[in-house]
């Protein structure tokens, strides 16, 4: 793997971890000999990391993580509704479904191990493969890349929500319905059943963004969700 590469992909998952929080400061210095890399290697990953509103230079020797708020995540959202209800939809017309029956299955079984870590990261992951089948049955390169920017800044924004039990076994719940519409071939369901799930998803995040009295930026991620991004998964 390139030196630029893994310094992207190691701050990527940092950031959308919480692990970098929003409002650190990035050092050059210090962050390439953390990861171990060369700075014209983490000078190549902050540019790439601020094209996806992930990260902002605040003068020209600082870079902080960027910062989210209520209406970033809005907006984030009104996007979302747009590109997967129009996924879920038209994946239901699709001619091999077989698969959402499977996921359908397997997101019923989640919802019985979310009680640590490990059943939480296993529900993730297969938030992940369901994303993975949904971009196979559009076939649609547009809407794929379209979908990844958002999915990008979905990872960061849905772990503000992530504490709250009662929210992720809903969450598994609505994945399930969305799932079984789709392999059923219902496209009005899958639709409908995805717009209940990101209501509901976005109500969610915003009130813990409230509870926790999150920082408030100056929109730099709104310029970032409509960059082309290289990230992953959804909430």
């Amino acid at each position: 793997m390139r030196a630029g590469e893994l310094a992207y992909l190691t701050l990527l998952e940092e950031i959308q971890s919480g692990s970098l929080a929003a409002g650190t400061v990035l050092a050059e210095v210090e962050q390439a000999e953390r990861i171990g890399v060369s700075r014209t290697p983490l000078r190549e990953a902050l540019r790439r990391l601020a094209a996806d509103g992930l990260v902002e230079q605040v003068s020209p020797r600082v870079t902080v993580v960027a910062r989210i708020d209520a209406g970033d995540i809005r907006d984030l959202f009104a996007l979302r509704r747009a590109l997967e209800e129009t996924t879920a939809r038209t994946a239901a017309a699709a001619s091999d479904r077989a698969e959402f029956a499977v996921l359908a299955a397997a997101f019923a079984a989640a919802a019985r191990t979310l009680d640590d870590d490990a059943g939480r990261a296993r529900y993730y992951a297969l938030i992940a493969r369901f994303d993975e089948a949904l971009d196979a049955a559009v076939g649609n390169d547009y809407l794929t890349a379209a979908l990844r920017t958002v999915r990008t800044h979905l990872v960061r924004v849905r772990r503000m929500a992530r504490d709250n039990p009662a929210r992720l076994v809903a969450s598994v719940n609505e994945h399930r319905l969305i799932a079984e519409a789709i392999g059923s071939g219902d496209g009005d369901l899958a639709a409908h059943a995805t717009h209940v799930h990101l209501h509901n998803a976005l109500a969610s995040i915003l009130d813990s963004l409230s509870a926790s009295d999150a920082p408030v930026s100056s929109r730099s991620g709104s310029a970032g969700a409509r960059s082309t991004t290289e990230g992953k998964a959804r909430a």
